[in-house]
């Protein structure tokens, strides 16, 4: 597939701070692309700078083959954005809100699709000011669409919405995907970024700490597969000289790691054999917001060297 974006080298400092300090990774064309960061990580700055509305300092930086500073007028009319804690006139309605949209972009768009699209058909005639914070972030993805994007930038799509309404809106990104377009997401739901997303892209201090799809990023940084009881940390101590494998208590818990599935049988055999009650276990593997979890604190410790490139 072509690329929807590339990124070399890019870096936005302002004084001394470099908010991005030389970063590289590109987007394929019709895949959603989860860009990854704590807060003040340099996520926002990106993003702005690919959206055209915020210039670089060094690198490039290409979107639909556009420079998004230079060709902002002619990529602004390519590309959707729903920012964060989107807000808009407080007496307009979300039909008259499609409908001045469209007018700007000279397009045709059915309110009445386009807001069924969003689950926010009943609300068609309600003013903006009476919308709930989740109801206002619909709309907003909903005016993203307006001008039938090839690139939708999502910015905290799904915050505070109920658990259904973010589910619609999970199966929105995906219908974009379906449709061959491009969805670049930021969230800080990791589980929405590992269920949703083709590619990942995580950024601390300004630089991409790891990159690549969800199950690559975890099988590279993630710990190995564990046996997980609900006991004393009396069963750990009884455990580490007799399995030979890691063993760790924590917060009522003890994991032992699992070199390969037949260790699960030597464990339990252990256990069972200490006389030490336990409550259950199960298995546990690491899932995304483990690894950014963990990469994040050892960056943050000095201890994690960055990457390059997605």
């Amino acid at each position: 597939m072509p690329e929807a974006i590339e990124v070399e080298h890019l870096v936005k400092r302002y004084g001394e701070l470099a908010a991005v300090a030389g970063i590289d990774f590109t987007v394929r064309s019709g895949t959603v692309f989860s860009f990854l960061g704590p807060n003040g990580a340099g996520k926002t700055t990106t993003t702005e700078i690919l959206e055209g509305l915020r210039n670089r300092t060094e690198g490039t930086a290409r979107v639909l083959g556009l420079d998004p500073w230079t060709d902002a007028t002619e990529l602004h009319r390519r590309i959707g954005v729903i920012p964060q804690d989107f807000r808009f006139f407080e007496k307009i309605t979300p039909r008259e809100a499609i409908e001045y949209y469209a007018s700007l972009f000279n397009t045709r768009r059915d309110p009445v699709e386009l807001l069924g699209r969003v689950q926010l058909a009943d609300k068609a005639g309600a003013r903006f000011d009476t919308l709930s914070g989740g109801q206002k972030q619909k709309l907003g993805l909903a005016l993203a669409l307006t001008n039938d994007p090839e690139i939708c930038f999502l910015d905290e799509p799904t915050t505070g919405l109920d658990p259904t309404a973010r589910r619609a809106i999970w199966e929105v990104i995906r219908s974009l995907k379906a449709e061959g377009r491009t969805v670049f997401l930021t969230t800080h739901y990791l589980e929405e970024a590992e269920l949703l997303a083709d590619q990942v892209a995580i950024i601390n201090h300004g630089r991409i700490i790891a990159a690549g799809t969800p199950s690559e990023i975890i099988a590279a940084h993630g710990r190995p597969e564990r046996l997980r009881f609900q006991a004393a940390p009396a069963l750990a101590d009884y455990l580490r000289p007799r399995v030979g494998l890691p063993v760790s208590a924590e917060d009522g818990r003890v994991d032992v790691e699992l070199a390969r599935p037949s260790d699960a049988l030597k464990v339990l055999q252990a256990v069972e054999s200490s006389g030490i009650p336990y409550d259950n276990f199960a298995t546990a593997r690491d899932n995304l917001e483990d690894v950014f979890v963990r990469l994040v604190g050892q960056m943050d410790e000095g201890t994690l060297k960055t990457e390059g490139a997605a």
